[in-house]
């Protein structure tokens, strides 16, 4: 139902590494977890130190982009940095949703760090019986 978009993330993120935060023109991937559970695709993505409202989720057609920032901690001019690893900047992911979910429905959550997407399977996609009608209920069309 989902389709990866950056078959290079691991690349992404070894060189975020190297030359620093994400910006809004280069930004950051974010980590992320996608399954299925009953009629509804969850996806998770990994966002600690981000407030709620510096996260923007959008879709357009079949393309789920998710942005978000985290800023520096302010922090006065006495303290001393002894070490720095937790990325800042901007992160941004991006899916392509197969037809078959109702990007019209989704619903969004944010807790401890966590973003959690629940995309609905739509009704159209979901399995259902039809049923074979006998001869007996069929009428005979005569010239």
């Amino acid at each position: 139902m989902l389709m990866r978009t950056d078959p290079f993330r691991e690349l992404d993120r070894l060189a975020q590494q190297l030359v620093g935060p994400g910006t809004g023109s280069r930004p950051s991937a974010m980590s992320m977890d996608a399954y299925r559970e009953g009629d509804e695709y969850v996806v998770s993505f990994d966002l600690p130190g981000v407030t709620a409202e510096a996260i923007d989720i959008d879709v357009e057609r079949n393309m789920l982009t998710v942005k978000a920032e985290r800023h520096p901690v302010a922090r006065p001019d006495s303290v001393q940095m002894e070490l720095s690893e937790r990325p800042l900047g901007v992160f941004s992911r991006q899916l392509v949703l197969a037809d078959t979910l109702d990007t019209e429905r989704i619903e969004a959550s944010y807790d401890a760090g966590v973003l959690t997407l629940r995309i609905p399977i739509a009704e159209r996609a979901k399995p259902r019986k039809i049923s074979i009608g006998n001869e007996a209920s069929q009428r005979e069309i005569s010239g």
